[in-house]
């Protein structure tokens, strides 16, 4: 497991994200939690300023950081500030967390692809935000849509072909 590393991103219902991360090639395990926010140890109830987000474990041997965020790109609408679907509010807002300047540069790139496509009207609104501690969500979040298949979600492809 020394060889994988972690990604965190936010877009929305951490349930719709998890679920389509999930059979990526090269993506190794998924979480649901907390990122970004006032507290510690937040909760469902009681997370100010945390995105909904998810922790990516992934191989790189089998995808790229820029690869999942190509794909991040394609699952949820990055113009809608603070918003995804029927879901409003900063903690359903567009966010890319970084660990290291590689990781930000990589973001910004991506980001100018992905405006310069003009696939989505209107300007990405995507954050670039240094990590700093990523809360797993409680148990009944994790999984949520392999649970509850038909449960809520507003996350699906909407672009087939990559950014890249």
């Amino acid at each position: 497991m020394s060889n994988y590393k972690k990604a965190y991103i936010a877009g929305g219902c951490f349930w719709g994200m998890e679920d389509l991360f999930r059979t990526r090639p090269g993506i190794i395990d998924t979480e649901v939690g907390y990122i970004g926010g006032e507290n510690d140890h937040p909760t469902y109830k009681n997370h100010p300023g945390h995105a909904e987000g998810i922790e990516l474990t992934y191989d790189p041997g089998k995808t790229s950081f820029k690869g999942i965020l190509d794909y991040f790109f394609r699952i949820h609408n990055p113009t809608t500030l603070d918003r995804q679907g029927n879901d409003i509010g900063s903690s359903y807002r567009s966010a890319i967390f970084f660990q290291n300047e590689e990781e930000k540069v990589a973001a910004e790139q991506i980001i100018k692809i992905v405006e310069d496509s003009k696939k989505w009207d209107g300007n990405v609104v995507t954050t670039l935000e240094p990590f700093t501690v990523f809360w797993p969500a409680e148990p009944e979040h994790q999984d949520y849509l392999v649970r509850i298949p038909n449960g809520y979600t507003c996350h699906f492809e909407r672009f087939e072909e990559s950014f890249l």
